[in-house]
């Protein structure tokens, strides 16, 4: 069995039963093929957490799709050194180090850090042993433990001037800026971001210097409600200094978002030609690179303007085109704050109408913006939760032996923190159901395509549960293992894309690679599958409906070849045919006269479940897309004209 992807030499997560090859471009040596490994994962690291302006669906699938990458590297080089017996080096560590914490693994990643953190001091690799302390300083303030964090950062900067290293001294500064201001100590905050501005100078580091500017000319710019912290001449000085060197550095996002915040420093001044004249800057750089969030505040806050100049017209223009922007990228953030100055505009010229429906849009996307928030705010929560439940039950398991009245005191602790988390959760739940409940104009299709594919779930994991059984009760304890951990991981991405209408191609393979590996198991491989791609067909780009293809597949082993008494197989092709997709399903089964008279003689008028709903889902899409999606069935037959099996064509529209 073999899964072909497009792409040449691009690593791919391994599943048994699946031939998965890794080319690079690495020389020979040893040594220099794992420090190609290596340098490769740290390059998906960066590509993580490169654009964080973007929305939040868009940032989740990219940085899923790197962290996968980082762990077939990671992979890779792990197997290179157990192989010719090297000694895992500090970046190794740090690179594993990384990858924990971008898949939420905080425990493991603090022991990975701190082991990168002991080889690095022990081998004299200073510039690693920096880069780690680097880490842990940003590992430490994600986690809560503020003063360990500038602690670290401390002595990353310490080591740097002793050794002279470059780059680090920047972000160091940096990162304790970010500590400071989450403590709202602000002294600090301005301090620390000249001291990067300052580092950044003298080491010729112009990125850290142009960002400090930027982040500092911020700061000073505030808003009209912010007397104390705004300061126009320091803003005005600082975003001209960041816009400079941004333009010398070809930094077409620092660029844009330098002019734009000159444009809303003037604004606030009341200087609306200057404000203009920036903004329409900012667009000649936001708009060609699509920087979709950048554009729809610009083109948001020129409305504005317009709007204050008593220009309704002009003003509407602007606002429409932000909207458009932003829709882009679900930016709730654009979208709430322009339609609430849209609908106070309205007010203000007794246009009651356009002023509701402008105003139950602000609520709409207001609402969305701080779901968005609170969610961010329940997932820090429970990751400083997690990393602190983890370091006291070290501290308490090291104290047993010596006090059990203390161990009862933290346990105790950790029940009420635990019950105080709970209630959090519960009451955020209760306010999320109050706000889907007060939810206007949301469209009858849209709930009836997510209710079909609800139903569709738990029909598949019932099917996978009896195979469970099936070896449960055949007490075999390593199948069962076995297929557990499977079902783990498919349940995982199961839940995963059932948030979604429309998941990429390739995490539909995904899942269906793992069920197709789950019913080998089940039926000790009794069958094979193939799985294979056109060339021209971007797994990531292109996206399909939500378990559109599995219902089909588990037909074709049911009902087809699961009769047949010798191994059957089954093959899934993907082609490119104009504007959609041909996902083909073909099976060597007894066919679909015979199926239908099996099914007859075991329980009457049965029908698939989950053919059902797929074919629901499919009427479902055409109506709420205008799509026209279809299925095709034929019967295949030899040349004697007997059944040798099902062919089934599902035509599907292409959506990126």
């Amino acid at each position: 069995m073999a899964l072909f992807l497009p792409a040449a030499g691009f690593p791919v997560s391994t599943t048994q039963g699946v031939k998965v090859i890794i080319r690079t471009s690495a020389s020979p040596g040893d040594t220099a093929r794992l420090n190609h490994l290596i340098r490769m994962g740290f390059l998906y690291t960066k590509m993580a957490s490169s654009d964080k302006s973007s929305s939040g669906k868009t940032y989740s699938e990219k940085l899923s799709s790197a962290i996968r990458m980082v762990e077939s590297y990671i992979d890779s080089a792990t197997v290179l050194c157990e192989k010719n017996k090297i000694d895992f080096p500090a970046l190794l560590h740090l690179l594993k180090a990384e990858y924990y914490y971008g898949s939420g693994d905080f425990s493991n990643s603090e022991e990975e850090a701190k082991s990168a953190l002991e080889k690095a001091e022990n081998t004299k690799e200073y510039m690693t042993q920096a880069r780690t302390l680097m880490f842990l300083g940003r590992y430490y303030l994600w986690t809560g433990f503020f003063k360990e964090s500038i602690e670290h950062y401390e002595k990353g900067i310490e080591l740097s001037k002793k050794e002279g290293l470059k780059g680090i001294i920047p972000r160091s500064y940096s990162g304790q800026a970010d500590v400071y201001i989450t403590v709202r100590d602000t002294a600090k905050y301005k301090r620390n971001i000249r001291l990067m501005i300052d580092a950044g100078i003298a080491e010729g580091d112009n990125a850290s210097a142009a960002k400090g500017c930027y982040v500092l000319g911020t700061w000073f710019c505030g808003d009209s409600t912010i007397a104390k912290r705004r300061n126009f001449r320091q803003a005005d000085s600082l975003l001209r200094k960041s816009l400079e060197i941004s333009l010398l550095l070809q930094d077409t996002s620092t660029t844009a978002s330098s002019l734009a915040d000159i444009g809303w420093n003037f604004y606030l001044e009341k200087m609306y030609d200057s404000s203009l004249v920036y903004y329409s800057k900012s667009l000649k750089y936001s708009l060609p690179a699509r920087i979709f969030s950048s554009s729809a505040n610009s083109l948001g806050n020129i409305g504005t303007i317009y709007r204050d100049l008593e220009n309704p017209g002009k003003a509407i223009e602007y606002y429409q085109k932000a909207i458009a922007q932003a829709k882009m990228v679900d930016d709730w953030y654009n979208l709430q704050w322009v339609y609430l100055d849209m609908s106070n505009m309205y007010l203000k010229s007794n246009d009651t109408s356009n002023a509701y429906l402008s105003y139950v849009l602000y609520k709409k996307f207001s609402d969305e913006w701080i779901k968005s928030r609170t969610i961010k705010g329940l997932t820090e929560a429970r990751i400083r939760y997690e990393a602190d439940s983890h370091n006291k039950e070290v501290a308490l398991l090291s104290l047993r032996l010596k006090n059990n009245r203390l161990l009862n005191i933290g346990f105790t602790g950790l029940i009420v923190l635990t019950v105080a988390i709970g209630l959090l959760l519960f009451r955020s739940s209760k306010i999320e159901a109050k706000r889907r409940i007060s939810e206007m104009n949301h469209k009858i299709s849209e709930l009836t395509q997510v209710n079909l594919r609800q139903q569709m779930n738990p029909h598949f994991i019932f099917n996978t549960l009896n195979s469970i059984q099936y070896y449960m009760y055949q007490h075999d304890k390593l199948a069962t293992n076995t297929y557990l951990t499977k079902f783990s991981n498919l349940m995982r991405k199961v839940l995963d894309n059932s948030n979604h209408t429309s998941i990429p191609l390739r995490d539909e393979l995904d899942a269906l690679t793992l069920y197709l590996d789950l019913e080998c198991l089940r039926f000790k491989d009794k069958f094979s599958y193939e799985i294979n791609i056109d060339e021209e067909i971007d797994p990531l780009l292109y996206k399909v409906p939500t378990m559109l293809i599995q219902p089909y597949v588990e037909n074709s082993i049911c009902h087809g070849l699961m009769p047949r008494e010798d191994k059957g197989i089954v093959k899934i092709n993907m082609e490119l045919d104009k504007d959609h997709i041909i996902c083909t399903i073909e099976d060597n089964g007894i066919g679909r006269e015979a199926a239908q008279e099996r099914k007859k003689t075991r329980n009457g008028n049965h029908n698939s479940l989950g053919t059902r709903i797929a074919s629901s889902r499919l009427d479902l899409v055409n109506a709420l897309y205008g799509t026209s999606l279809h299925t095709t069935y034929t019967d295949l037959k030899n040349s004697n004209g007997e059944p040798e099996g099902t062919r089934v064509e599902i035509h599907i529209p292409i959506m990126t």
